[in-house]
């Protein structure tokens, strides 16, 4: 008889399709189980269920990376080692040993970048976090890397002028004006809040510093431990997490400093296209990208051979 009814009559004689007394009897066959999840503080992967240690890179579930800068492995030291220094708030390094000041490799590095942070709450943590440069950071400390053995090149904020021999007056305002929003994206992964661009500027402005301090003999060479990151952000873009492109600034100032031609060598995975159209006209910089393709299905999209061989 149900198959006749319309939906309106099936609406209008709602008791001619009850049934409770079929299921009263009814017991669910099991109990809801509740899954656990945690995300991997190292890699940001979730994992689900009570496992102790990340599918994907092996950390440990409570690791103290953050603090330690190891993973939570037996044979990796779970103690703090002493840390004869400590990195002020602009990024200068005081008490640490005096072997740092001869030391032939500089690091540079200024707290100012943690600040820098994707404010809305997602499902998932970004991968490219404040947490990242900590952990970096810590593992350096316990060794006794630096603060310690490494000498230590301050951060400065990029001006405006070396900004724009590699983006457009554009991209460098509109970076500029998320100052003053509480937070804002450029696209769905890349986000700025009021700190972001003065971040960026202390990245670009200190891998300036490090290139010039390397070609100049000042240093031998060195290690930027620098956020936001940049190889994606373009003339005129900022994108893939990246809002002023770092390589790039930091090429152009080893040029002012007296190198003739620069080589920039990129393992990052993805592409970065944005060092690649920037000099895409410089003959004098020779841009090396080593990164996963798969036809233009990995991103950025772009890096086939056809665009990076010339």
């Amino acid at each position: 008889m149900h198959g006749d009814l319309t939906f309106q009559d099936m609406y209008n004689n709602m008791e001619l399709l009850e049934d409770e007394d079929d299921d009263s009897d009814w017991e669910p066959v099991a109990e809801p189980v509740e899954m656990i999840s945690w995300f991997c503080t190292n890699c940001t992967m979730v994992n689900l269920g009570d496992i102790a240690h990340c599918d994907l890179c092996g950390e440990h579930k409570t690791s103290g990376i953050l603090k330690h800068g190891f993973l939570a492995s037996s044979k990796f030291p779970q103690e703090d080692s002493h840390i004869d220094g400590k990195i002020e708030a602009n990024g200068n390094v005081i008490g640490f040993q005096q072997s740092a000041l001869s030391s032939p490799t500089a690091v540079g590095f200024d707290e100012r970048m943690l600040l820098h942070s994707e404010i809305e709450m997602k499902s998932h943590p970004h991968p490219e976090r404040p947490d990242r440069l900590r952990a970096i950071a810590a593992s350096l400390a316990t060794a006794g890397i630096f603060p310690g053995r490494c000498q230590a090149i301050a951060a400065r904020e990029i001006t405006r002028e070396e900004l724009e021999r590699v983006h457009s007056v554009e991209h460098i305002q509109t970076v500029d004006f998320t100052a003053n929003i509480f937070s804002s994206y450029f696209t769905p992964d890349t986000y700025a809040n009021e700190h972001s661009a003065r971040a960026a500027r202390l990245a670009a402005g200190l891998c300036a510093d490090l290139a010039s301090a390397i070609f100049s003999g000042r240093a031998k060479n060195g290690f930027a431990l620098v956020r936001p990151p940049g190889h994606h952000a373009g003339v005129k873009q900022a994108m893939g997490f990246c809002l002023h492109n770092n390589a790039a600034v930091a090429a152009l100032a080893a040029q002012v400093a007296g190198a003739k031609r620069v080589l920039i060598v990129d393992w990052d995975v993805h592409h970065g296209n944005g060092t690649q159209e920037i000099f895409d006209d410089n003959k004098s910089v020779l841009y090396v990208s080593l990164h996963r393709h798969e036809d233009g299905k990995f991103y950025p999209g772009t890096g086939a051979a056809s665009e990076v061989l010339d």
